[in-house]
């Protein structure tokens, strides 16, 4: 996603959209840049300038705060296809709006009160949890800030705050309103229904000939034969680029002894240990052993299955208590130890198999030396060649000519849709490199395209051979297709039909249980429904269905897997009591105050806005972002 946004930001439709973004700012009553203010400035609300400095800042604060959500690095062209400009550029507008008032109103802040504010931040606090001056410096020269600048920014959002505190501060949801959403929001309700499933309906006989012609003639579009398209390409990789018969035997040999401990296995053995409570219970089971006992018979005594007991295949080195790797190593294959006193507890080691230790010859292993060799070259070389290929295609040459020239071959593949699909249906083998489908019905036949990523090292050119457009099909070609989709339409009607049938019964007076005895369905009931939580056969829909109206209203809905219909009936509803000290209330209250003190000094922002007067600096804005036209 991220390549395709970073590729996106370079497009026509990329910088159109941008484009309209700049133009969008006209909303706030733009004049020329020249007119009113300087050319230092980014917009001006009444009496109240945004410097450019101000909105670089800000908005290379929200590209870098975005960036870091997407864990890579954003350019100002990406930042300002995703609306960042215009976002940071509104809200410095909206704080001169109200900075513009604050002064109206000649708003102020003491000193004292300024610098208690300052030291009382979070974010300037040390390591004893204290003001620092030092922290204070180290946040500000991070943020792009001098001292100065920042007490003048620090004076005006506490200006800008006492202006909401008188608008805003005290507002509170009523009561009635947070019991209407609190009673919208908990409330239950008990639903008796009737599943209408394919099953109640019937089985779907083949349509008679006539029905078929006449639903593929209606319905010919949704058959047509996709645009199908054949490419060749070229591949380089360390794998088509490897020369196996290059590497000579001795420098095999050379890399099989340098690496051969790769190709050595020590001794290995399958161990069964068993854990007691205590040294004595293990020494009696140990004496049970010597007295004739198997480990097995010792098992089942103690209700222990292998997966208890079994350690898998080990090493003397994978054992990470050493007393108990010494102790199975000196048993032979099927014996057990005496108690064996580990780091952890007491044990009784038992040697189910033993692997002898091995070397794999070096005539096992050279091919996949020789191999991993030459790979290893082809990697050193392939950026070179990549160069070289590059050349040879700005020079026009064709792909087949440059496979020839650096023996890599020119594959073509069968033709396929935008799915990747042949016209049988099946998936096409094509090389994994991002955007090779979309890029072939982007381009044409005879189209030079640019050269693909494949896999971690390797790169992919490609060409359109053939273009096979789209075509409407007869139906002789599509017959059982049209066929399976009239039986999948024809049981959806019957569905719906049966459903609306059952429901207007049920509308017209007929009980759900003599309604089930002429239809032979069960009367189910599902309990504590919630709004908004799909669940068993409810899907989202039914519960609107559920939700739509009050106690005793029928409805016919979708199920949750789409292919049955429910008929029910909203039997009871359930809203627990209003308790305003609950924490869940509470929590409401306080989101819900929020929201409308957010509203209210929302409106009035726009209002002030409006009555000041917005221009913008677009010429300014656009240098910024970085879209100024040359």
């Amino acid at each position: 996603m991220l390549d395709a946004l970073r590729k996106g930001a370079g497009t026509w439709l990329a910088k159109l959209f941008i484009a309209l973004l700049i133009f969008s700012f006209a909303i706030w009553g733009v004049t020329d840049f020249l007119q009113g203010f300087g050319q230092n400035t980014a917009a001006k609300v009444g009496d109240t300038e945004v410097s450019l400095l101000e909105f670089d800042r800000t908005y290379r604060q929200d590209l870098n705060r975005l960036s870091q959500q997407l864990r890579r690095p954003l350019t100002r062209e990406e930042g300002a296809a995703l609306g960042v400009p215009q976002q940071a550029l509104g809200r410095l507008v909206a704080e001169a709006a109200l900075n513009n008032t604050a002064q109206d109103l000649q708003l102020g802040i003491s000193d004292k009160r300024l610098a208690a504010l300052i030291q009382a931040d979070p974010a300037f606090r040390g390591l004893s949890g204290t003001y620092d001056r030092s922290r204070l410096d180290q946040v500000l020269r991070a943020n792009g800030y001098q001292e100065d600048e920042y007490v003048v920014q620090r004076r005006k959002i506490a200006e800008r705050n006492q202006l909401a505190e008188a608008l805003a501060g005290n507002m509170n949801a009523p009561i009635s309103y947070l019991e209407a959403l609190s009673a919208y929001q908990s409330e239950t309700r008990t639903v008796d229904f009737l599943l209408v499933t394919p099953e109640s309906v019937g089985e779907i006989e083949d349509p008679s000939p006539d029905i078929l012609n006449a639903y593929f003639e209606e319905n010919k579009a949704g058959f047509r034969a996709p645009e199908y398209r054949e490419i060749k390409f070229l591949a380089l990789t360390p794998e088509t680029l490897a020369r196996p018969n290059d590497v000579v035997e001795e420098d095999a040999r050379a890399e099989y002894e340098q690496r051969a401990s790769d190709y050595y296995q020590p001794e290995r053995r399958k161990v069964l240990q068993m854990s007691f409570p205590s040294k004595e219970a293990a020494e009696e089971a140990a004496s049970e052993l010597a007295g004739g006992k198997t480990f097995s018979e010792l098992m089942s005594e103690r209700n222990l299955t292998n997966n208890d007991v079994a350690l898998g295949v080990m090493a003397r080195n994978d054992f990470l208590d050493e007393t108990l790797g010494s102790a199975a190593f000196t048993l032979e294959e099927g014996a057990s130890s005496g108690a064996v006193e580990g780091r952890f507890s007491t044990v009784i080691l038992n040697v189910e198999e033993i692997l002898p230790e091995s070397t794999r010859p070096f005539d096992e292993v050279k091919d996949e030396i020789i191999q991993a060799l030459a790979t290893e070259q082809a990697e050193r070389e392939i950026l070179d060649l990549l160069d070289e290929v590059e050349d040879a295609r700005a020079g026009g040459a064709l792909l087949e000519e440059i496979g020839e020239r650096f023996s890599l071959p020119v594959v073509s593949v069968e033709a396929f849709d935008q799915n990747g699909k042949s016209s049988s249906g099946g998936d096409v083998d094509l090389p994994a490199a991002d955007g090779l489908v979309a890029g072939t019905f982007e381009s044409d036949i005879g189209i030079e395209n640019d050269v693909l990523q494949f896999g971690e090292q390797g790169f992919l050119w490609y060409e359109v051979d053939k273009v096979i457009p789209e075509r409407d099909q007869t139906l002789d070609e599509v017959r059982n297709e049209v066929v399976s989709t009239w039986k999948s339409d024809e049981m959806t009607r019957r569905l719906n039909e049966t459903a609306s049938d059952y429901l207007t019964k049920l509308n017209n007076g007929t009980s759900f249980e003599n309604l089930a005895g002429e239809t032979g369905l069960e009367v189910r009931t599902e309990e504590n429904i919630a709004r908004n939580a799909p669940s068993g056969y409810f899907s989202q829909e039914a519960i609107s269905q559920v939700f739509g109206g009050p106690v005793g209203t029928s409805a016919v809905a979708n199920s949750s897997d789409g292919n049955t219909r429910l008929v029910l009936k909203v039997s009871a509803a359930n809203v627990p009591a209003f308790d305003a000290a609950s924490p869940a209330i509470g929590a409401l209250d306080e989101q819900l105050s929020q929201q409308m003190r957010d509203s209210l000094i929302g409106q009035f922002i726009t209002d002030r806005e409006n009555e000041a007067g917005v221009e913008i600096n677009q010429a300014g804005v656009a240098q910024v972002i970085g879209l100024t036209q040359n």
